[in-house]
């Protein structure tokens, strides 16, 4: 029960014009399985986590369950005689990860894990020679990617320490400014063989200016490629037309395809069929219509698919395929237009809060310079903490990363305005003002 002190740290903004905005301007939450609230005066969470790990769609189950029935009725011959076959099962992704993207289908493949992936590319487009050996990246990377290149250098016989450069925020700002990447390729872009930096980063919910930077990049003679693990279903993408060399992404965030869901791939057509490319192969890298001819050597096609290896895992791909068809549906114009309405009106209610709080939003203003997420972070306690005690006693789920940044992702599928009040009156109940 709220008590009048507890109504007292409630945002200005009241719940009653959460509900008023929810009925001017609802999402797509009926679509989805929405975690109970462990805490707080709601039967669902507000669930602000969705740029970690995205809610389940409804139609997952049942989809899912459609092709393992396909295995029990017919064994093998599922391969062609399912309703979805399993042999070219990977092509029904293909379309609408490649319009998700921004791509040509030819373009687009899921298959893997996101730091796989980032290896078997880098495999082709890390070639240091010369001079040119440096990969550049953001210093706020996720640590993945962090660890990832920095073994591709030592692979190459090269220091880490030497060639892997981190692109930092200038002195007391939170985020990279497009010119503070173009600014070192224009000094250093001699030196660079990879620019490999993530299109909205994970820490402060930034959104790069993709085709800026490319452009930056290529001018410079540097391969570029994208980490689009939180950019995928969050923002509009045309990396065909932006002229990204290789891009990668996961599906679990902002595309709802499970825990450890198959992620993407994306090179650019000019770099399709170049048989000068190094690029590690298997059994799907090679043409479909010949592969069980069994010859032992490769005969890869003129498409991203020859980036493949081991047959694709069909009960992984489906959740991915029921995902990638809601999106087809829904468009990321719309979804678009709505992250930027909720966000900004998160925003309005975290100005409220923050005043007198030792909390501070580190997200770009600008909303064409970020996506749905705002970072807050806190001046004491820890971050892990304070989300806890979010979730247990007011029933919100939001997202730690320590020491002491709390993420809030108003994702546009399935977070409402009421989600978004929530979230700003029970910060404002757990974090006290400073005197």
């Amino acid at each position: 029960m709220n008590t009048p002190e507890h109504e007292a740290h409630r945002p200005a903004g009241g719940e009653a014009e959460a509900h008023r905005l929810d009925e001017a301007d609802p999402g797509h939450r009926h679509l989805f399985h929405v975690p109970p609230a462990d805490g707080g005066d709601h039967p669902e969470s507000a669930y602000l986590a969705g740029n970690s790990l995205g809610l389940q769609p409804r139609a997952t189950r049942d989809e899912l369950l459609a092709d393992l029935d396909a295995w029990g009725r017919l064994g093998v011959e599922g391969h062609l005689e399912a309703e979805r076959p399993w042999l070219p099962y990977h092509e029904l992704l293909t379309g609408p990860a490649a319009r998700l993207v921004g791509a040509r289908p030819a373009e687009a493949v899921v298959m893997n894990s996101l730091t796989v992936n980032l290896h078997l590319l880098m495999v082709s487009f890390y070639r240091p020679a010369g001079a040119r050996t440096r990969i550049v990246i953001e210093d706020a990377a996720f640590p993945s990617d962090s660890y990832a290149v920095r073994s591709q250098a030592r692979f190459h016989g090269l220091d880490p320490d030497d060639t892997v450069v981190r692109l930092r925020p200038r002195p007391g700002e939170d985020a990279l400014r497009t010119e503070d990447v173009t600014d070192y390729l224009a000094a250093e872009g001699d030196r660079v063989a990879l620019l490999l930096l993530g299109g909205v980063n994970y820490l402060t919910g930034e959104l790069l200016d993709i085709p800026a930077i490319t452009a930056a990049g290529r001018a410079a003679g540097a391969v570029v490629g994208w980490d689009l693990a939180h950019a995928v279903g969050n923002v509009p993408l045309a990396l065909h037309d932006w002229d990204v060399d290789f891009a990668a992404w996961c599906s679990y965030k902002y595309l709802n395809s499970g825990p450890g869901a198959l992620a993407g791939v994306f090179v650019h057509e000019r770099h399709l069929g170049d048989e000068n490319l190094p690029r590690f192969e298997g059994w799907w890298s090679t043409a479909a219509a010949t592969r069980f001819e069994m010859t032992p050597v490769s005969r890869p096609p003129a498409t991203v698919e020859a980036w493949q290896i081991s047959n694709p895992p069909i009960f992984a791909m489906g959740p991915v395929r029921t995902s990638l068809e809601l999106f087809d549906a829904v468009g990321m114009t719309p979804l678009r237009a709505r992250s930027q309405r909720l966000t900004g009106w998160l925003e309005s209610l975290f100005d409220e809060v923050t005043v007198g709080r030792p909390l501070r939003v580190v997200t770009p203003r600008d909303p064409a310079r970020r996506g749905c997420q705002l970072s807050v972070r806190i001046g004491s306690g820890s971050a892990a903490e304070l989300t806890k005690r979010l979730r247990y006693e007011h029933g919100v789920i939001a997202d730690a990363r320590e020491p002491d940044v709390v993420r809030f992702a108003p994702v546009p599928l399935y977070s409402t305005y009421l989600d978004c009040w929530r979230a700003a009156a029970a910060l404002a109940a757990t974090v006290g003002a400073t005197s």
